[in-house]
């Protein structure tokens, strides 16, 4: 089969590799239903992660088991299923108290871009859904197995609540599933901050109430001037950089949280600037399998529609137009039909 590799700073490749084999009895091999390329494939792609060797890609999956090692109980050849991107067992410790990307025995699954997967701890990692669903809910199926799971666990980091104000920092697919997160968790206001028209458009019809366009500095007075000086009760910090987070951090009020989710790159932060700040700071990579449960549910029952971020679909074989695309701002998310 053929699968995505990144070789270097935008040189993405679609060629010849192995078809996965079980190589340990807690394993399963799905065949994709559909794969995507998500903002932090960006990193390494416009050569902020740096490529030493070519690299597989991909940790966005759903589809159809097609084998289970002799370890695996709960997971069925036939079931649609949908997992995290960390493989994890669901019974350490760090599981059980609900942060299955910290599990003791976690594994990255990085190598989704492609027809077949093989998947790790598969009891543990993989959801499956009720029945088989209809190809119109792969889309959003699809977006349960990250950025909307990880857009879920920023509201919740943030402690969103009932009739509170939200900002949002970020306008990618994590940023805009925040801003649908921090509606159904009962956000009264929430401002959603963006530059680019189309994403405007999708935040506001995923609950967004105000749309800020300013940054930095800039964005943070505007915050305060619509909180009459006071700042948000939470906010969500959906892109990773050292402007993001101070914009996030100066935003939020004294006692107001902020929960990160942006992979982090070059983020210092001033111990004095943030004891003074009294905000609190909870985030890291989103146990997404916490949720995935009750988001399914969701999904199912048409209550959401996650899937709309995908504003790109390619064949598989066209991956790298799909990377160019969300490099160069004309896609939001790009999806991957396999």
């Amino acid at each position: 089969m053929k699968g995505t590799f990144i070789h270097g700073s935008k040189d993405i490749w679609f060629e010849d590799r192995p078809e996965p084999k079980i190589e340990k009895p807690t394993d399963a091999i799905i065949k994709l239903s559909a794969t995507c390329v998500c903002g932090s494939d960006l990193w390494p792609y416009r050569g902020i992660n740096k490529i030493d060797k070519p690299m597989p890609m991909g940790h966005e999956y759903c589809g159809i088991v097609q084998e289970v090692g002799s370890a695996v109980k709960n997971v069925k050849k036939g079931q649609f299923v949908i997992g995290s991107f960390f493989a994890s067992d669901n019974t350490c410790l760090h599981c059980l108290n609900g942060y299955q990307t910290s599990c003791q025995h976690r594994e990255f699954v990085s190598e989704a871009q492609a027809p077949y997967l093989r998947v790790p701890l598969a009891d543990g990692t993989l959801v499956p859904t009720s029945e088989v669903p209809s190809e119109e809910l792969i889309p959003s199926l699809l977006t349960l197995s990250d950025v909307m799971g990880t857009g879920w666990f920023a509201a919740e980091a943030a402690q969103v609540k009932q009739g509170s104000t939200a900002l949002v920092v970020g306008d990618g697919a994590v940023g805009l599933l925040g801003v649908l997160s921090a509606k159904l968790m009962g956000a009264n206001r929430i401002i959603a901050m963006s530059r680019h028209e189309t994403r405007q458009k999708i935040a506001k019809e995923f609950g967004a109430t105000d749309i800020v366009s300013e940054r930095g500095d800039a964005g943070v007075a505007r915050v305060k001037d619509m909180t009459k000086g006071i700042g948000v009760d939470s906010t969500l910090e959906c892109v990773g950089t050292q402007e993001s987070m101070m914009q996030a951090i100066q935003s939020t009020r004294p006692g107001g949280y902020v929960g990160f989710v942006g992979v982090s790159h070059g983020v210092e932060i001033n111990g004095d600037q943030f004891f003074y700040s009294h905000v609190h700071l909870h985030g890291g990579p989103a146990p997404v399998r916490r949720f995935l449960p009750d988001l399914i549910g969701r999904v199912m029952k048409r209550e959401i529609d996650p899937g709309k971020v995908f504003d790109l679909t390619l064949p598989l074989e066209m991956v790298a137009e799909g990377y160019k695309a969300m490099d160069e701002r004309r896609a939001i998310k790009t999806l991957l039909k396999v």
